[in-house]
């Protein structure tokens, strides 16, 4: 086979830009600044795979035009016929390989995302269902050794969730996560339905990339810190200290408030990581507009405003909307979400090829 050329072109280029890293960090003025440092020793690491890839399609082609020449050769035929077809075996392989590292985003690489449920149209019942998908995901997350760590949470008087924040880490996290972002409804009979009639209620999720330090600067003039008692239930400190913490980025308008913990210091840290990675996603999202339509349409832009999924709980299914697909509600609520999230990734991958 022959691999497309404007595959090979884009990782030439991919494979240039790595050469040109790797001169720019051995530069003093770079390798002694940190801040310079990281974000390009992060950016020749995402195209490290790229620059071994392109080694070896160059190594492959030199490999086949050398066997071409020696087929007109009474002498080496044979031998020639046995590497071109040694090379029809391997470059196959290579291919699939190479599209793969083309269309995967340095951000597919992050291990860590700030997960955000919140109750929608419903009432009650919406805040039930928000605490449903709460614990579906934590399953999910024990089953794969993910680490969790609380924000935020905001109860409902029926033991549900208005409002929960929370931080995930582990390997892969934000690339099988990223679909999650979206409306997610649910329709079946209340709690409170003395009638027996089926209801529909909604969650919106957020999923963002957690961003770092290193990912954006925000200037300390840009920031507006209030604190204040924190409201909600609570033990002493709720009504003595002034642990709650909103930080507003002025900017952006964005606003934060982090008041789970009873230190101030630990609720304002919280608060900028939860800053930080809402600004960092929108960023993100507006170098990524230029994906195509038909992608957002089949795999999904990550709006929460975009209803995503449906969970039916008197026919015990799941429909992803994305996917077109039915699942079983019981597997689902159980925190078996692997198979949703693969179709989702194969999906993503093929759309992705057609980009290139």
């Amino acid at each position: 086979m022959q691999f497309a050329p404007v595959i090979v072109e884009k990782l030439a280029k991919e494979a240039r830009r790595y050469a040109e890293l790797t001169e720019q960090l051995s530069e003093p003025e770079i390798a002694s600044d940190p801040k310079k440092l990281m974000p390009l020793m992060r950016e020749r690491g995402a195209l490290e795979s790229a620059h071994e890839l392109h080694a070896r399609v160059l190594a492959l082609q030199s490999r086949r035009a050398e066997a071409e020449k020696l087929l007109g050769d009474a002498d080496y035929a044979g031998l020639a016929k046995e590497e071109l077809d040694a090379l029809d075996r391997e470059e196959p392989a290579l291919d699939i390989e190479i599209k793969k590292a083309l269309v995967t985003d340095a951000d597919d690489r992050r291990r860590k995302v700030i997960f955000e449920i919140r109750a929608g149209t419903g009432g009650e019942e919406a805040a039930l269902f928000a605490a449903d998908l709460y614990r579906l995901y934590q399953k999910y997350f024990d089953s794969l050794g993910w680490r969790q760590e609380v924000f935020e949470v905001s109860p409902s008087e029926m033991g549900g969730y208005r409002e929960v924040i929370f931080a995930v880490e582990g390997e892969g996290a934000w690339s099988k996560l990223r679909f999650e972002s979206g409306g997610h409804r649910v329709q079946r009979v209340p709690a409170t339905e003395a009638q027996g009639r089926i209801h529909t209620s909604a969650a919106t999720v957020a999923v963002l990339p957690e961003a770092e330090e290193i990912d954006l600067v925000i200037r300390p003039d840009d920031l507006r810190i209030d604190t204040m008692r924190a409201g909600g239930a609570g033990g002493q400190h709720v009504n003595k200290t002034e642990s709650a913490v909103r930080i507003t980025h002025l900017p952006t308008n964005t606003v934060v408030v982090c008041q789970d913990e009873k230190s101030q210091h630990k609720n304002k840290a919280r608060a900028m990581r939860m800053l930080r990675s809402r600004i960092f996603e929108a960023e993100r999202a507006k170098r990524h507009a230029e994906r195509s339509a038909l992608r957002k349409g089949l795999v999904g832009s990550g709006d929460r405003s975009e209803r995503v999924r449906t969970y039916n709980w008197p026919q015990n299914r799941v429909t992803d909307h994305r996917l077109d697909q039915n699942f079983s509600l019981e597997q689902v609520i159980g925190g078996k979400l692997g198979p949703i999230l693969d179709s989702l990734e194969a999906l993503d991958f093929e759309e992705r090829l057609k980009s290139l």
